[in-house]
């Protein structure tokens, strides 16, 4: 079987243990708004039995291509059911690939995985496709989706506790990936990026204003993108940039070092019980 992106591949094998193997499609480094599958990563796709989507930008342009390598294939949407935010930012003259409600709809945020209460339902979307597809699976599946959505709710109440103590509840994003993530737990994210695009001069300008307004000190960026824009809204306002990436296989580690990121700026500097 195979995931548009790591995290999923994570869930995924979570679930599925060993009676899945799981390939991902969007390798470490690599950006989904660019992503294209390699020669090998398409062979592969024709014997496989299942494709879990997430709306991953590089899919609007090669989901029928996809697909037609492998007609028997299962493909199934993990944001079916959920609610989906709109691309911030977003002109619809440039969609950069991202999905849309309908036609000259907003752009949708595919980014759903970063809320652990979103992933929740997300697991047991794919507990059920497991169990659809290999019945002799079931207990295995639903043992394993159990053990895993107990881990999830623990991250989310962990990460709830952390997060309710923030006095700053803006922070700056390059990319804006963390929407979900943001309104799981009552943050906003400020996205430098517009567009796909570096910022310009004026909306650098703007950015580094509502920095001040907001008291913000903290800039996230994700390494498959170009930092320079960020590393100038950093220095103007006396701030700090910070990696984190959305794209780890590594979910509640990523999720913990982001809060304790969020933490350390907002000056509680406390550690994740």
């Amino acid at each position: 079987m195979f995931v548009s992106v790591l995290p999923l591949a994570t869930f995924a094998e979570r679930i599925g243990g060993e009676r899945v193997e799981v390939h991902t499609m969007v390798q470490p480094g690599h950006s989904p708004a660019t992503y294209e599958p390699t020669p090998r990563q398409i062979t592969a796709l024709a014997g496989a039995d299942l494709y879990l989507r997430v709306g991953a930008p590089f899919e609007d342009a090669w989901m029928k291509r996809i697909h037609a390598t492998n007609a028997d294939m299962r493909v199934v949407d993990l944001r079916a059911g959920l609610q989906l935010r709109p691309q911030p930012d977003h002109d619809h003259a440039h969609d950069h690939g991202h999905e849309h409600h309908g036609r000259g709809g907003p752009a949708l945020d595919a980014h759903v995985w970063t809320s652990p209460r979103l992933a929740r339902r997300m697991a047991v979307t794919i507990r059920d496709t497991f169990t659809e597809l290999d019945p002799t699976g079931a207990d295995t599946y639903a043992a394993n989706q159990a053990e895993f959505d107990a881990a999830l709710a623990a991250l989310d109440a962990e990460l709830q506790r952390r997060l309710s103590r923030l006095g700053n509840r803006s922070f700056l994003v390059y990319h804006p990936a963390w929407g979900y993530f943001a309104d799981a737990y009552g943050l906003t994210q400020v996205p430098i990026e517009r567009e796909g695009k570096e910022p310009g001069a004026r909306r650098l300008a703007a950015l580094i204003d509502q920095a001040r307004a907001e008291d913000a000190r903290l800039i996230l960026v994700q390494p498959q993108f170009d930092q320079r824009a960020a590393g100038q809204v950093a220095r103007a306002i006396g701030g700090r940039v910070a990696t984190v990436d959305p794209l780890s296989p590594d979910y509640a580690v990523t999720l913990r070092r982001l809060a304790d990121i969020l933490v350390t700026a907002d000056g509680g500097g406390q550690q994740a019980p």
